[in-house]
C-alpha cells in the first residue's frame, strides 16, 4: 500500500525551557494540567515561544489534525490502500492504525496527542488506534522500505497534483510537510528522491496533500 509521512511535524508537548513563562501556567491552570502534559500550541503559548530554537516550525498540532482528517477519512484509507504516519521535529513517529476514526473535534485531538505522549500507545480493544515511538525519519523510511519516496515542496520540480499521483505505486512513499513555515531540514531532504511542486500559489498543507491523493484514488479506483 501507499506510505504517507506527514514529517516535521508541528507536534510536540511544551518543551521544559518554558513550563514556566507565565502564559503556559495561566493556560495549564486553566485546563487543570501539568505542562508537560500538554501540546505546544502557539494559539495559546505565542508569548512564551517568542526566541524558541526553530520557532517557525513550532506550536502548530492543528496543521497535523488537518492532514490527519484529510488522509483517514477517504475511501483510500477505509479500503487499506494507504498507510498513515507522523515523524514530528523531534523524532518521534506515529504509526496511525487501520479503521482509527480521527476526532473531527481539535480539542479532542490535542486529548488524545497528550495522552498519547504520556502512554506510548492508544488502544480500542484489541486494536492498536495510535503507537509513538523514537525514530528519526530516515529510520521510518529504512522501516517502510519503499520503491521511491516524493516529496512534495514549493522548492520542487514544477509538477501537478495528477503527475505526483502518477508516479507513485502501491510501494512508494508521499511525504508532505507538518509544519507551518519554512524548508525540511538537510537529513530529510537526504532520504527523499523527487521533490515535486504540484502548485503555484501557496496552499495549506492538508490541501495539497489531499489533493494528491484524490488523484491517486483516480488511479485505484476508477
Amino acid at each position: 500500500m501507499l506510505s504517507l509521512i506527514i514529517a516535521e511535524a508541528s507536534l510536540e508537548l511544551v518543551p521544559k525551557e518554558l513550563w514556566h513563562h507565565n502564559a503556559v501556567a495561566s493556560y495549564c491552570k486553566r485546563v487543570s494540567k501539568r505542562p508537560s502534559e500538554v501540546l505546544l500550541d502557539n494559539s495559546w503559548h505565542f508569548g512564551a515561544m517568542k526566541g524558541l530554537q526553530n520557532e517557525i516550525k513550532r506550536g502548530r498540532p492543528d496543521i497535523v489534525h488537518f492532514c490527519l482528517l484529510e488522509a483517514c477519512t477517504i475511501p483510500l484509507y477505509d479500503d487499506d490502500e494507504i498507510q498513515v504516519f507522523v515523524h514530528t521535529l523531534h523524532d518521534k513517529v506515529i504509526e496511525v492504525g487501520r479503521g482509527v476514526r480521527m476526532p473531527k473535534s481539535y480539542h479532542r485531538f490535542a486529548g488524545i496527542m497528550e495522552k498519547l505522549f504520556a502512554e506510548k500507545k492508544i488502544t480500542s480493544g484489541d486494536q492498536t488506534l495510535f503507537a509513538l515511538k523514537d525514530m528519526t525519519f530516515s529510520e521510518l523510511v529504512d522501516k517502510i522500505k519503499p520503491d521511491k519516496v516524493i516529496g512534495l515542496s514549493p522548492q520542487g520540480q514544477e509538477s501537478n497534483y495528477y503527475d505526483a499521483a502518477s508516479r507513485c505505486t502501491n510501494k512508494s512513499c508521499l511525504v508532505v510537510g507538518g509544519f507551518p513555515k519554512g524548508d525540511f531540514e538537510d537529513s530529510t531532504k537526504k532520504r527523499i528522491d523527487t521533490f515535486l511542486s504540484v502548485e503555484k500559489r501557496s496552499l495549506e498543507a492538508h490541501v495539497v496533500m489531499a489533493r494528491t491523493l484524490y488523484e491517486y484514488e483516480k488511479t485505484i479506483f476508477m
